[in-house]
């Protein structure tokens, strides 16, 4: 039996791993790169010893063209949900277009 669900990866992945899944099927990105910057924030809020709460994302896709930075935010944490329903604490966001890397 296979799952076709959308977004669907497996259960022993690391979360850097499922949110790279997500965010390649979602946004199609020319550049993707997930930093988990979990250990500088030991011991503060969202922080669990096991790591993997605080990442920062770089994506430039076409996707954000013409989208204000606002809503290219709601757009990855929309489709990063389940993530932070699931222990994900705080992501910085660095989103682009390729028009605007190329100017």
């Amino acid at each position: 039996m296979t799952n076709d669900a959308p977004h669907a990866v497996a259960p022993a992945a690391s979360r850097a791993e499922r949110m790279e899944a997500v965010l390649r099927a979602t946004f199609a990105p020319a550049h993707l790169d997930i930093q988990d910057d979990s250990a500088s924030h030991a011991g503060h809020a969202g922080a669990h010893e096991a790591g993997e709460t605080h990442y920062t994302v770089t994506l430039v896709s076409d996707h954000f063209t013409g989208i204000s930075r606002v809503e290219r935010s709601r757009m990855v944490h929309s489709a990063l949900a389940q993530e932070l329903t699931n222990g994900l604490h705080a992501l910085c966001l660095i989103l682009r277009s390729t028009v605007e890397l190329k100017s």
